[in-house]
């Protein structure tokens, strides 16, 4: 199973690669905001809620989770694809395990958003970006990043197998943009003042991530509490769409 899937993946990268058109736009808006919310709010760090942390590092995981909705959710428009062409029928008749069908494209969707962190930390270094935890913050960024990019790649690509329609499969996907403003995206928490915003933001999984993130990001001294909160979502959410795609796999196995 996990050579079929590994070899799944590698077509799914590779489909990817011939059409870069379909992640190049979403890593330009996760530069977009990276570069926009820098300029045009760094100066609010300078409130005593912040803590004097560099607002560069506030809000690069607020670009690192807007390309995880762009660039995993690819993982489903790819999946149509395949179903509208024929070869998603194609492949459901030859011995390869249905758990590799589902897994390859939510792997290929998870290691597209890897990249693209990497390319959006480039970005931050270019900026000026340093993070006091050193390399030990950069790698359990990426960790949680990668954590929560399987977890929505498992959301596309379910949508993906129960739609089988490239429309609906990316106005599923694109359901989950307002989440990311429903969050901490912008200021701590105590500053929100419109409490039906802080309770949203409580019950967002997206909160959740950007802590994580921001607790491995802002200061020398890393957050363990914080950052486990978040892998936990991470890992819940990973979980719970895995189940999610493969129901749906098995109800596109039936059709």
């Amino acid at each position: 199973m996990w050579r079929e899937t590994l070899i799944l993946t590698k077509r799914s990268l590779l489909v990817t690669l011939r059409n870069p058109f379909s992640f190049i736009p979403n890593l330009i808006i996760s530069v977009f905001f990276l570069l926009v919310y820098t300029s045009g709010l760094s100066g609010i760090s300078s409130l005593p809620q912040f803590g004097g942390v560099d607002y560069l590092n506030f809000i690069l995981p607020v670009s690192i989770v807007s390309g995880a909705v762009g660039g995993a959710g690819g993982a489903g428009q790819a999946l149509v694809k395949d179903i509208e062409s024929g070869y998603f029928a194609r492949l459901l008749l030859t011995p390869v395990s249905r758990t590799a069908i589902v897994l390859g494209p939510m792997l290929a969707g998870m290691l597209q958003l890897f990249v693209q962190t990497l390319l959006i930390f480039g970005m931050g270094f270019l900026l000026g970006l340093s993070i006091p935890a050193g390399a030990a913050g950069f790698f359990l960024t990426i960790v949680l990043a990668l954590g929560f990019g399987l977890a929505f790649a498992g959301y596309s690509v379910g949508v993906a197998l129960k739609t089988r329609n490239a429309q609906a499969a990316q106005a599923g996907t694109l359901l989950f943009f307002p989440l990311i403003f429903l969050s901490t995206t912008f200021v701590p928490k105590e500053l929100i003042e419109a409490e039906w915003l802080k309770i949203a933001a409580t019950i967002n999984p997206t909160t959740y991530i950007m802590e994580g993130m921001r607790a491995v990001l802002l200061r020398e001294t890393i957050d363990w509490s914080v950052y486990t909160q978040g892998v936990l979502v991470a890992a819940v959410l990973s979980l719970a769409m895995v189940v999610f795609a493969a129901l749906n796999a098995r109800g596109a196995l039936k059709k």
